[in-house]
């Protein structure tokens, strides 16, 4: 019971922890109300040295095999395929999305029980297209809360870049315990995105840690292919046995109306210190793990489907079809019966993993097949 209890608190808060980026196009005076903290911004403290060599720190990592979310499958699942040993698994490190919604505080403590427990539910339908092919670490951080994505205030950015750090800290934990030369995926999904497209630019670019990336999944994020990606270290994804790239997209059914989205992005600067305004967003195709290109539903290889209490979840195959369009949004087709969470526009971003799920986790596999082979 305590299990479904948290399946339908999670659903029902989903389109509230959509993501940064969505938010902050879509948020008005009303939820500026309902969640930006009243309160002053804190500095936090700084994290003791290597306190993430506490299991504790650590929603998922190898050695965490009870209750562990990230090596959740779907009910009756198999894979058509051997897993791989364990001395030729990439490190999979992932950082989730935004699971705090208070308004008493800037970010997230690490012992708010809620968020904590939607954060293992998003770990269950995201990082685990991964377990397959990798061993996922998914840190604890003091993620920023909801209410940062909904206002101008100069304590907004303060409390993402006081999340940032935490994953960095987090980060070069892992990178210093695992094999020094192990293969590494990097992915997350929404506010985790957008860390993850600092730590690229900050702990990947120019490094020699960039040839042990087999890919990076920036994905529910927009990323410049122009402005941001010759500063992030890897080249975009370009064929589906490419490695050392990155993937990202963005969802909507049709007909999609991203046009505030967009206004939002023209705003914004790229990591090249240039305008974003007029560039292309980064799509990649998550069925055929391509760029700008059509997949129909029939390549679809299976989308998590909750079932009516949401307590598990189901792979239905060859439902959903996707293709990029000319400004770099993925388009699904006419929208799917997933779930009742879209935002506004027929923007599926809650379902960026979901509806492609089966494909993803092919997807790392034939990426990290061809690293092994290089």
């Amino acid at each position: 019971m305590a299990r479904k209890f948290l399946y339908f608190i999670a659903g029902m808060v989903v389109l509230l922890l959509a993501g940064a980026f969505v938010f902050q196009v879509y948020g008005d005076e009303l939820m500026e109300v309902a969640f930006v903290p009243d309160a002053e911004f804190t500095a936090q403290e700084v994290l003791e040295t290597n306190v993430y060599a506490d299991s504790d720190m650590w929603l998922a990592r190898p050695e965490l095999v009870k209750g562990n979310p990230a090596l959740w499958l779907p009910e009756g699942y198999e894979d058509s395929e051997e897993a791989l040993p364990e001395d030729k698994k990439a490190a999979v490190f992932f950082i989730h999305p935004t699971s705090f919604l208070k308004k008493d505080r800037w970010n997230a403590p690490l012992d708010d029980d809620a968020s904590q427990a939607r954060a293992r539910i998003f770990l269950r339908g995201q990082a685990s297209a991964f377990n397959a092919i990798g061993s996922v670490w998914a840190p604890r951080y003091r993620q920023a809360t909801l209410g940062a994505f909904l206002t101008d205030k100069p304590e907004g950015q303060q409390a993402l870049d006081a999340a940032y750090q935490d994953v960095l800290a987090a980060f070069d934990y892992f990178v210093a315990e695992i094999p020094s030369d192990q293969p590494i995926i990097l992915a997350g999904h929404s506010q985790g995105s957008l860390h993850l497209t600092n730590l690229l630019k900050d702990r990947v670019a120019g490094t020699p840690l960039a040839n042990r990336i087999v890919a990076a999944y920036v994905v529910g994020w927009p990323v410049s292919v122009d402005a941001d990606i010759p500063e992030m270290g890897l080249a975009a994804c370009e064929t589906p046995d490419q490695t050392g790239c990155i993937l990202a997209w963005q969802s909507f059914a049709e007909p999609a109306d991203y046009e505030r989205i967009i206004q939002v992005y023209d705003t914004t600067i790229g990591f090249n210190g240039e305008p974003r305004k007029g560039t292309a967003l980064l799509c990649s195709n998550p069925i055929n793990g391509d760029l700008k290109s059509s997949a129909p539903a029939t390549t679809n290889l299976g989308t998590l489907v909750p079932n009516d209490d949401l307590s598990e979840a189901s792979l239905v195959a060859g439902s959903v079809p996707a293709r990029c369009d000319n400004r770099g949004f993925l388009l699904i087709g006419d929208p799917p019966d997933i779930g009742p969470y879209a935002l506004p526009g027929n923007n599926y971003h809650v379902y960026d993993y979901s509806l492609f799920w089966a494909n993803i986790r092919a997807d790392a596999r034939r990426r990290m097949m061809a690293f092994l082979a290089r």
